[in-house]
């Protein structure tokens, strides 16, 4: 699983970095950006959709990578 944040939503109120501090931190400017290139830990994943569910402009995406 992965996470990813649309730059053009994103309105900087850090709800992200704030519930998931692992997986999100902030820019110069306050906005929210991805660590780690988006991957997410298993042990994260209950923080990510936290975190998806707690955006207000709903910036935020998980991508669920296929299993083989």
């Amino acid at each position: 699983m992965k996470v990813r944040i649309d730059p053009q939503r994103c309105q900087g109120h850090g709800r992200c970095y704030d519930l998931a501090p692992e997986l999100f931190g902030d820019d110069d400017e306050g906005y929210g950006m991805v660590l780690n290139d988006g991957e997410v830990p298993p042990d994260a994943e209950h923080a990510a959709r936290r975190a998806v569910s707690n955006c207000p402009e709903r910036a935020i995406e998980l991508i669920e990578e296929n299993q083989p």
